[in-house]
């Protein structure tokens, strides 16, 4: 029963265009193809990954983050309040309509209560070292990876895979494609192990859909010997990626005017590789030119679909990207990133006394107090 399942799911005329099939990928005359079995060597390297990572933070991110005078501010910490500490972990972390009740059942202030929620909020954000050491490791591999696909991309000279009327669907594997397609999706696949324990921010569920969406997608095209589409979808992700992470390393650092230089920079390189060759060349080479050549499949469908899933999130992204390189352009100190959880102070009570105290009318020497609003960095 299973083998006849098995049967049906790779049948030919799913994943491949008429008159192509399984067969076409067997090794012969010296040559070698792809092969499923090649796939489970990302999961020794994925673990390989995280083993590295720990090591790279002791002992070169940590370092440098004290190089570049990376320190946390020092957090206050709530006090101990089962009643309080009941209804943030079960409820919620932002009460607004109960922050009355609450104050009758702990005895304390509506004040002190919002005080210890905003304390119990921060002691769960992560600390400007970890999102460096977190950011310099990223940077790292994306950086070496990237120029690891411009070597790769000696020897891939179109992104049609199967469908090229040369043959070229029969082009043997180099080692260095099969390494290059091994690391990176060890690579990914380590993300997803780490999941947990890594920063999150607002758009972790993009995030996760992202990485399931590559995965996927490195996989196919490995299976279907796509390996000339997948090395350039690699090759334009990571092209922008390790210029966010060192962005993200100079923000942490303070160094305001690199990291705006920089995240310029990236915005420019994201929206080129991303929203320009990554559909109007590759996506128009998988999608379209094959049309012209066979009729089309469910693996064509899928394989493109996935595609599509990544360029709507890069869209999305996009959005972010322009938000926040409009907030400096005026002459803002500092680019925040749109998806990262900011951290509450304590002059924040101060300032809503002070808005307050505006809005009715009240003047300081004078003049009206003025809100002031600083923008707080990530």
């Amino acid at each position: 029963m299973f083998s006849e399942l098995r049967e049906q799911i790779w049948a030919d005329w799913i994943w491949f265009p008429e008159g192509h099939g399984w067969d076409d990928l067997k090794d012969h005359d010296g040559k070698v193809f792809p092969k499923t079995q090649d796939l489970w060597a990302t999961i020794p390297i994925a673990l390989c990954f995280l083993v590295i990572r720990q090591i790279f933070e002791r002992t070169v991110a940590i370092p440098l983050a004290s190089l570049m005078k990376v320190s946390d501010k020092q957090r206050v910490r709530a006090s101990p309040n089962p009643v309080l500490e009941s209804y943030f972990c079960s409820t919620s972390k932002h009460p607004t309509q109960v922050v009355l009740l609450l104050s009758k059942q702990t005895g304390c202030s509506v004040r002190q209560v919002q005080r210890w929620f905003r304390r119990r909020r921060n002691q769960d954000r992560p600390s400007k070292v970890k999102k460096f050491r977190e950011a310099s490791w990223r940077f790292t591999f994306y950086l070496l990876a990237f120029f690891a696909g411009l070597a790769v991309l000696v020897d891939v000279s179109s992104p049609s895979g199967f469908y090229n009327k040369q043959n070229k669907k029969k082009s043997p594997l180099l080692p260095s494609q099969y390494w290059y397609y091994m690391i990176e999706l060890g690579f990914y696949v380590s993300l997803l192990f780490s999941v947990a324990s890594d920063v999150k921010r607002k758009d972790f569920k993009e995030q996760i859909i992202h990485h399931l969406a590559t995965i996927a997608l490195i996989g196919f095209s490995w299976l279907v010997n796509y390996i000339r589409a997948g090395t350039l979808i690699m090759l334009v992700h990571d092209a922008a990626d390790y210029l966010m992470e060192s962005a993200k390393m100079f923000n942490y650092a303070g160094w305001r005017k690199t990291c705006n230089f920089i995240f310029t920079l990236f915005a420019a390189v994201f929206i080129i590789t991303r929203l320009v060759i990554l559909p109007f060349w590759i996506i128009h080479t998988t999608w379209v030119y094959p049309l012209t050549l066979y009729p089309p499949f469910i693996g064509f469908y899928f394989f493109n679909g996935l595609l599509f899933v990544l360029q709507i999130l890069h869209i999305f992204w996009a959005g972010l990207i322009l938000r926040m390189v409009i907030k400096f352009l005026p002459g803002n100190d500092i680019v925040e990133d749109e998806r990262s959880d900011k951290e509450e102070t304590e002059s924040e009570d101060e300032e809503d006394e002070h808005r307050g105290k505006s809005k009715n009318g009240h003047v300081l020497n004078g003049h009206t107090v003025l809100n002031n609003n600083h923008s707080k960095t990530d």
